[in-house]
């Protein structure tokens, strides 16, 4: 039987603040104060210290972009499962965002969204895990008890322009000419992860993995990639099941995620 917490929908309660520094830095002040629950679901309409991937900024002046944090309890998937949770949320991201900007929307990896070569959004989750010592808050736990884990989205909606030290973004105006009501974009997102989220707890992760494949930016093509201070070219051949891509430069190789480093042009 699924766990009772469950019966929840994503996106229950929606919790909606004019500015804050971090949808996700909210979140966690709600956990630590024992006012969270699974599903809740943060936005702001100003975003003035947001974080992604390797503690790069993510900004979102006021109605520009989604900037919402969703709270999961993800139990029973375990900490060794990590990318499951991952996939989910990209290839829902994918699925909610191809409805208003069609189809040349893919995943980078290991969870950006891309529309053609340019960057629509980014994914951010952090985790609460109890290790031996203490709960730890982490990008990238390994040892532990998954007690919670934070889901941060941004992206981009009516942004008409981007500040020049930005290497390749876009946002859906760009994209389709039109402005969006942000707020409700994220309650639709909110719905599509809610699926996407029961179907990994109920049937696994086999049609969320075939799905997030099918979806990958640049598969079977060449890309630079920088390893440490090297720089090569590799074919993006898949993502395994733990969520190492895997690339083919004469040998096939699997590396983790943060171990290389795309090139702009890629």
């Amino acid at each position: 039987m699924p766990d009772p917490s469950f019966q929840q929908p994503i996106g229950m309660p929606f919790i909606e603040l004019q500015t804050v520094d971090s949808t996700n830095n909210y979140a966690f002040s709600q956990i630590h104060a024992g006012l969270a629950q699974h599903g809740t679901a943060i936005f702001a309409h100003e975003q003035t210290a947001g974080r992604g991937q390797r503690g790069k900024k993510w900004v979102s002046p006021v109605g520009s972009a989604i900037a919402l944090s969703l709270v999961i309890k993800p139990a029973p998937l375990a900490l060794t499962r990590q990318f499951q949770l991952s996939a989910c949320i990209a290839v829902s991201v994918l699925e909610w965002f191809k409805t208003y900007a069609g189809e040349n929307v893919k995943i980078k990896w290991p969870n950006d969204l891309y529309w053609k070569d340019r960057k629509a959004g980014g994914i951010l989750i952090e985790s609460l895990v109890n290790s031996p010592e203490s709960l730890v808050r982490s990008q990238e736990p390994t040892v532990g008890s998954w007690q919670w884990a934070v889901i941060g989205i941004g992206v981009n909606i009516n942004q008409d322009s981007f500040p020049p030290d930005l290497p390749n973004p876009v946002s859906l105006r760009q994209i389709t000419g039109q402005r969006f009501d942000t707020v409700e974009m994220a309650k639709e997102l909110c719905i599509v992860f809610d699926r996407w989220f029961e179907r990994l707890i109920r049937e696994g992760f086999e049609s969320i993995y075939e799905k997030y494949i099918s979806s990958l930016y640049k598969r079977n093509e060449k890309v630079k990639l920088k390893k440490g201070s090297r720089v090569f070219e590799a074919t993006v051949k898949s993502v395994s099941t733990d969520g190492k891509l895997i690339i083919v430069h004469g040998v096939e190789e699997e590396v983790d995620f943060g171990a290389v480093t795309w090139m702009p042009d890629a």
